[in-house]
């Protein structure tokens, strides 16, 4: 971390990459984000979709595939595991803070 005086630099801060929330139906919950909000898919199948904001981007899950989670960008993550390569060329570590809230760290190639 780089600090001038006394403050983290917002260069040198973790990014949220998404926040995942879990769904009985990708179709209707896409169809519902895409009615009531000004945002983009960026990817869908049966299992999960990413929908894209301004600011963030928001996974659909179904229960038996994902855990809903925040998922934060981050490089090192041998540090934290065994990472997981992804379909899309991702890797993660899943890992639960001591309030039980589940957060993925996630790496892209490009990174």
């Amino acid at each position: 971390w780089r600090t001038f005086n006394n403050k983290i630099s917002e260069l040198d801060m973790d990014k949220i990459d998404h926040i995942a929330i879990q769904t009985d139906s990708i179709k209707e919950s896409i169809n519902w984000y895409k009615m009531m909000f000004d945002c983009e898919v960026e990817f869908e199948d049966s299992t999960w979709a990413l929908i894209k904001f301004e600011n963030t981007k928001l996974a659909l899950v179904i229960p038996d595939q994902h855990p809903p989670h925040i998922a934060i960008k981050r490089k090192n993550l041998e540090k934290f595991g065994s990472p997981v390569k992804h379909r899309d060329g991702s890797e993660s570590v899943y890992v639960d803070s001591p309030d039980e809230n589940t957060f993925e760290l996630i790496r892209y190639p490009s990174d």
